[in-house]
């Protein structure tokens, strides 16, 4: 059969199993073993065990349940609330300042816990019940946390990195990097449009005269500041060439769990259980994500699919920055339709030769899939940041949510835009503390 034909097919049946609402990684192992089989034979399916335990039998996975870990940790305890109080505390005087002070514990949630579901649902349980009761818009106070928790994925360290070190054999410490400042750009931009909305609409969250007192803001600095210790000093041997990822991890996850302990005196075995348990499950729907998905992309190159794709791009002799627009939008509708981790792990391996070949640092495009999986977290169907608020605000409309965070949307585009015309911002800090090099 012709290999644009199998192609199709196998587009075709992938899309329609994953939007069955079955278990990712189960879909798309049952797609490589069902495929494999119809077109090599089952005696080609000798491989599909040994091909699987390969997808796993690499030392760097080990950083990801520590990860994990170290945002169950955190997520489990009162820190994001603490977090969310002392930016108010310092932030309040800004227009909107409390969506200012939100989209600021996200963004020091996200380099906490390296997750955007939990960023998310963290945040949003202290932030969105305060933002409605001081008066703030439904679509600002919403928007804002549905798109304040995508910056769990870009600001280091970031598991969607991890995923597309490992699937490209890129250095992940090169990654964190370059996620270190669009992650903080992204930020500046959602508040920039927090400020210019909540000004225009002559929105004042406070009296005028309202203050908080130098006493009340240092107050909510010391429960907070251990845990941005143990960012900045995870952050400096990861960087600084003291530890491996998966040393950094283990260290800082060990960290979390002793501050949580000593800071929230979470003592019981019931917290420790739940710690335990949201470490377990993330962990492994992610390793087995990425076993099946090892599996998979076997089966595409096992028929040649990925070559011929390949190829084919090759053949088009278009401009390459009208490839890289065919790319986000390849990428964006793939995010649409299905979560970050199986979009990264499916396609980075394919598209790392095209762009490589198109000239493109590889580096430079971690961050910008990265940041179309972000748009993909707040855009239905899946959108998964968006119904983590719909929970947490179950009377605020759906279509409510979705139209708030549409300028989020919008700014997540113009920084892609920025990053294709000023790569350097993704580029200048890993090749400045790591020297040059992939």
């Amino acid at each position: 059969m012709n290999p644009a034909i199998e192609g199709g097919i196998v587009l075709v049946v992938t899309l329609l199993v994953l939007l069955s609402g079955a278990p990712v990684a189960f879909g798309l192992g049952a797609i490589a073993l069902v495929f494999i089989a119809v077109f090599e034979g089952f005696g080609a399916l000798n491989v599909a065990a040994e091909t699987f335990y390969g997808g796993l039998n690499d030392f760097t996975l080990v950083s990801i349940p520590m990860f994990v870990m170290m945002g169950a940790a955190i997520g489990s305890s009162p820190a994001g609330r603490d977090l969310y109080e002392a930016l108010d505390r310092w932030l309040y005087r800004l227009p909107g300042g409390l969506v200012i002070s939100n989209l600021g514990a996200c963004a020091l949630f996200a380099a906490l816990t390296g997750s955007s579901p939990a960023t998310c649902a963290a945040i949003g349980r202290m932030g969105i019940p305060e933002m409605r009761r001081r008066g703030y818009p439904d679509d600002v106070a919403t928007g804002s946390i549905c798109a304040g928790g995508t910056l769990g994925i870009l600001i280091p360290p970031s598991i969607t990195f991890i995923l597309y070190g490992i699937a490209t054999e890129t250095s992940i410490g090169r990654l964190f990097l370059a996620g270190v400042f669009p992650g903080l750009m992204l930020t500046g931009l959602f508040m920039l449009w927090t400020i210019f909305l909540l000004w225009k609409r002559g929105f004042r969250a406070y009296a005028a005269d309202f203050r908080y007192t130098w006493k009340q803001k240092f107050e909510s600095i010391p429960k907070i500041a251990p845990f941005l210790a143990i960012v900045v000093g995870v952050m400096y041997v990861l960087y600084g060439g003291v530890a491996t990822p998966s040393e950094a991890a283990g260290v800082g996850a060990a960290l979390c769990v002793l501050l949580a302990i000593m800071i929230y005196r979470m003592w019981r075995p019931t917290d420790w259980w739940q710690i335990l348990r949201d470490t377990t499950r993330e962990s492994v729907m992610i390793l087995m994500i990425i076993a099946a998905a090892v599996l998979f992309g076997y089966m595409l190159t096992s028929l040649y699919l990925t070559q011929t794709l390949a190829q084919a791009i090759a053949e088009m002799e278009v401009n390459r920055w009208v490839l890289m627009f065919m790319i986000n939008i390849f990428l964006l509708v793939c995010g649409f339709f299905i979560p970050p981790a199986a979009v990264i792990l499916m396609t980075a391996p394919i598209l790392l030769p095209i762009i490589t070949a198109a000239g493109f640092d590889p580096i430079w495009f971690g961050v910008i899939i990265t940041i179309n999986m972000e748009i993909g977290l707040i855009h239905p169907p899946v959108g998964l940041n968006i119904y983590i608020v719909n929970s947490i605000a179950p009377d605020v409309p759906l279509t409510r949510i979705i139209w708030g965070t549409i300028p989020f949307v919008l700014c997540m585009m113009l920084e892609i835009v920025i990053l294709c015309i000023f790569p350097e911002i993704a580029t200048w800090l890993p090749t400045y503390l790591m020297g040059p090099g992939t």
